[in-house]
């Protein structure tokens, strides 16, 4: 997966050391209900769409950008159904990253999905009882963008004494 210009002359000065990054998710539905999902390059699992933000980007712009990016399909973003921070990840270089985040429903709007960019192996639309098997992060970001309550948060954890 390329990174952002903007990451590498971060890194260029911050080395590997964690970093807390804006991340969007897109979950992304047709006019059939069905869900679009990337089985990714890195680890050939399939997955929802995402990525990072760039410096001055809004999160929906993040979301239609990355589905455009990815997958060829345009979007437009619904709502924000979920907000989070996910656990610590370490990239095989040894860089090392968290990110905080925002899961949009999204609708697509036009285009055909198809592979775009080298950061997929497949791109397909499921019906969302026929899904292939997802990670734990992907099935919380789909329950959330199916049901029609508020945007989720992560709880808190208990205040520091």
């Amino acid at each position: 997966m390329p990174i952002p210009e903007f990451l590498r002359e971060l890194r260029a000065v911050v080395g590997h050391r964690q970093l807390l990054l804006p991340g969007v998710t897109a979950v992304v539905f047709d006019d059939h209900n069905r869900v679009l999902l990337n089985r990714r390059a890195d680890n050939g699992r399939w997955s929802l769409i995402g990525g990072i933000s760039e410096p001055g980007e809004q999160p929906a712009e993040t979301a239609v950008r990355e589905v455009l990016e990815e997958t060829g399909v345009r979007a437009v973003a619904e709502r924000v159904v979920l907000v989070q921070t996910i656990a610590p990840v370490r990239y095989p270089n040894g860089d090392r990253c968290q990110y905080v985040d925002i899961t949009l429903r999204c609708r697509a709007v036009g285009g055909e999905a198809h592979v775009a960019d080298d950061e997929s192996l497949e791109v397909a639309w499921f019906d969302v009882d026929g899904l292939p098997e997802l990670g734990g992060h992907g099935r919380l970001r789909l329950k959330h963008a199916l049901a029609d309550g508020p945007t989720w948060f992560e709880p808190a954890g208990p205040p520091e004494e």
